[in-house]
This record gives structure tokens, sequence and C-alpha cells, in this order.
């Protein structure tokens, strides 16, 4: 069946643009086999292939990686969202806050959480969450979950993240990708990465 002929430029001109723009600056290389601690938390990942981190944080605990561009690869990281903090910086904080974070909730609160985040943070409403199973992240009790959304480039995209509530604190990595193409390739990349996150014990602890 032939694509919508719509979603075939707004990916060309995804492709088009990631081509032409300048790096932003701050925006570094993390190189393969190497430890990092991430989201100016205690978590740490080993990645097994070199990706930029992305200049901009999303938010204070945050941090974005990508391998081609944002727009098309987006693997994040929250690290350690303490109790009433957003995942992102507020956009209107006024008319339209963004949901908080609160150290009682559910591990299945969680995807909840992100979507509520994107609808705003996004300006959509075209986002769901599709599958929650319950997982292990770095040996702690945790949650994985699928999602797909659509933002102002009209671009589909799918989502996974892993979740975990440690000492109150919730450490999230999400990765999303347009449905065409690059989801496919680059997912195990995210596997890999959720794979190798470890926590120092002090982390847990406190």
């Amino acid at each position: 069946m032939t694509r919508p002929l719509s979603i075939v430029r707004a990916l060309l001109a995804a492709l088009l643009l990631c081509s032409i723009a300048p790096a932003y600056a701050g925006n570094k290389l993390i190189v393969a086999g190497v430890s990092i601690a991430v989201a100016k938390s205690a978590m740490t990942v080993t990645p097994e292939r070199e990706w930029n981190k992305m200049g901009a944080r999303p938010g204070r605990n945050s941090e974005t990686w990508t391998l081609d561009g944002d727009t098309l690869n987006d693997l994040t990281f929250y690290g350690g969202i303490a109790n009433d903090a957003t995942l992102f910086r507020e956009v209107n904080k006024r008319s339209a806050p963004l949901p908080r974070f609160s150290s009682t909730m559910l591990l299945t609160d969680i995807p909840v959480l992100l979507e509520n985040s994107y609808r705003i943070a996004l300006n959509t409403s075209l986002m769901a969450v599709d599958s929650v199973t319950p997982t292990t992240f770095a040996g702690e009790k945790a949650i994985h979950f699928t999602y797909s959304f659509t933002n102002q480039d009209g671009l589909r995209r799918n989502g996974e993240g892993t979740a975990a509530i440690i000492a109150g604190k919730l450490y999230m990595i999400t990765f999303e990708a347009p449905v065409i193409h690059y989801f496919a390739r680059d997912v195990a990349s995210y596997h890999q990465v959720v794979a190798s996150v470890r926590f120092p014990a002090v982390a847990k602890r406190k």
C-alpha cells in the first residue's frame, strides 16, 4: 500500500533539516564502551555505539541523546525526578501547568504522567500509551511501556519507556522515533542502553 504523501513529505523535510542545520552549541559526542553518568544523577549507562548528546535539556534533571537528530531518534534520560517536580520545563504554567511527579505514585502511574506531560508540552491530543508491563531496571522493580504520538510536524512516532521509583525519585529512559524506518532500526540500541543501567548503592538509600 502506498504511504500517504503528506507523511513521506514530512519525513523528507525532517531529513533535510537534519542534514543542513548546524550543530547546537554544547552538543557532545558520547563514545562507545565507556560508562557515563546521565541527567545530572547517579544513574550510569554504557552505550555500545556512539551517540550525540544534545546541548539543550528537556528539563532540569534530564538529557537527550540522538543518532541522526532528535526528530529522527530521541533517547531521553530522566535522572532522579524529585517529588512535586515536572518532567519538562513549564510551557505555560499559569494556563496549562504540567503534571508533577509524586513520590507516592504507583509505577503504573508513570506512563500516564508522561502522556499528560506530552499532551501539554507538545500541544498534541494525538498521544496514547499502548501497553504497560512489569520489568526490572538495574535490578529494581520497574515498568516498561510503549506509546505513540504525532506532534506538530505531522509525523507519527512510536516510543518505549522504562521507569523505576528509587528512594522516592523517578528514574526513566524513553526512546522514540518515526514509525517509518527509524524506530525499528534503532530500538535495539535503546534496549542495550537500558540493560546497561547501573545505580550506586548510595543512590538507592537516599
